[in-house]
């Protein structure tokens, strides 16, 4: 038994006993469920129990269903409601859909379809408050300054780095570009004990390479041609406090070799003069490159990197923490509010999914810069999955792996069986695996896509 799984409240309202417990022992190993025989008991319910999804039957007694549904779909915490009718009664249904409900259900429907409904509408409930509503974290939950993560690899990740951050230990900060090196590389001078001082940022590949050295260790006036004054380096800038040295394998090996020296000694020379200077500077470096590659091919020293590299905090790629993008939209979302000093446009839910979806090779600084175009440039109120679509470009769009796969069979019935289920993930995918809304999007009957969906296997 997940004991999670039972924190999710489910309620059932209908006024028919049999049908309560049907509905009670179906989940009773998933979620907690609580019950109502009206409306009115309902309402105690929601105020009491706080469920996230409710089982509403439309024949209650005094109100029915959809006269409560249309009053508990306001506001973004609101639970997500399942409409239960009666045969023959699809047009209530229909209008249940429009007030709100997340989907529904024809008596008598089967136990099964009933719990895979569920299960989608809690996952639709949990991306409509990340995206929606929860955007204010606890201090310290999830947050490590300006960046923003709730899955594991990022909580153990903000950990570790509170406990480094107090510390006077070289750092050296490993990830892909764009997830945000530089965030944290300030974030841990921020938390430290030199807080106070300077933090001083170098990007080693930003710089033509006979102006490197000059920029670390300063130079003498006449040191080289150009050199019209005397000029204080980033080591004495960031004397007592922190010196962040990004993509510092982008270096030379007599950069290195000179960076080591001062980083063991704290002594530096400025080109072109034959004084010694004296700093005491924390080194947090960080390199998109794998380092201990770089050492076996000769282009980075190994004394060097474990002088650097007393911890290593390593980046995940934004593939790899998908759960994080709701949060990070969210944020973004926000931010671009106040920029613009505008409301702004929602997102879709389908247009929410294809960014959790999406692969991001730009990591979250990629993610940034689509969410403000699709602010920015949105043709209406609501961003579609479309738009974001358009916006991304095909190399970023999730593809599933068996979209080529009916070109690679002779067999005419399995090549059918393979284009069918790549096309119907897809929809579902694109409508929220709402079954009702991808039917009459690609034009099927509900009933027909629902077997359809049951013989190809399709979860």
């Amino acid at each position: 038994m997940n004991s999670m799984a039972l924190s999710r409240v489910i309620l059932v309202v209908d006024d028919e006993p049999a049908a309560r417990y049907a509905m009670l022992r179906a989940f009773d190993q998933e979620y907690r469920v609580v019950q109502a025989a009206s409306a009115e008991e309902a309402r105690l319910q929601i105020a009491k129990e706080r469920p996230e999804v409710i089982l509403l039957d439309h024949n209650l007694p005094g109100e029915t269903g959809l006269v409560l549904l249309r009053e508990i779909r306001t506001g973004s915490g609101a639970p997500e409601v399942i409409m239960i009718t009666a045969h023959g009664s699809e047009r209530l249904a229909v209008d249940a859909m429009k007030a709100g409900a997340f989907d529904y259900l024809v008596k008598p429907f089967d136990l099964e379809e009933l719990r895979l409904v569920t299960a989608r509408a809690i996952e639709h409930r949990d991306l409509r408050l990340e995206v929606g509503g929860l955007r204010e974290m606890a201090a310290g939950d999830g947050q490590f300054g300006l960046m923003s993560g709730t899955s594991a690899p990022m909580r153990e990740l903000f950990q570790t780095a509170g406990r480094v951050a107090q510390t006077d230990l070289s750092v050296l900060i490993a990830g892909e570009s764009g997830t945000g090196k530089d965030l944290l590389a300030q974030e841990l001078h921020r938390r430290g004990g030199r807080s106070k001082q300077r933090f001083v940022p170098l990007n080693c590949a930003a710089l033509p390479e006979h102006l490197v050295e000059s920029e670390l260790f300063g130079h003498e006036r006449g040191a080289f041609t150009g050199a019209a004054g005397t000029h204080a380096g980033k080591f004495e800038t960031a004397d007592r406090g922190t010196l962040f040295l990004d993509e510092i394998a982008d270096m030379n090996l007599a950069t290195q070799a000179k960076i080591l020296r001062a980083a063991e000694s704290g002594a530096i020379e400025r080109l072109g003069g034959t004084k010694t200077i004296q700093v005491d500077v924390r080194l947090i470096s960080a390199s998109n490159k794998d380092l201990q590659q770089e050492i076996a091919q000769g282009r980075f020293r190994e004394d060097l990197f474990f002088r650097l590299a007393a911890v290593t905090l390593f980046i995940p790629p934004l593939r790899q923490r998908a759960g994080d993008v709701p949060l990070l939209v969210a944020r973004f979302w926000d931010q671009l509010r106040k920029k613009y000093e505008r409301q702004g446009p929602e997102l879709s839910r389908e247009a929410a999914a294809l960014l959790e979806e999406s692969t991001w090779p730009g990591n979250v600084r990629q993610l940034k810069t689509t969410v403000e175009k699709l602010f920015v440039l949105a043709g209406s109120d609501r961003v579609s999955a479309a738009e974001v679509t358009a916006t991304l470009g095909r190399q970023d769009v999730p593809a599933s792996p068996s979209a080529e796969a009916p070109y690679l069979t002779g067999d005419y019935r399995e090549a059918r069986r393979l284009f069918e289920t790549e096309f119907l993930t897809r929809k579902l995918r694109e409508h929220g695996s709402n079954v009702t809304r991808t039917a009459a999007a690609i034009g099927l009957e509900r009933q027909s896509l629902q077997e359809k969906i049951k013989a190809l296997g399709i979860r």
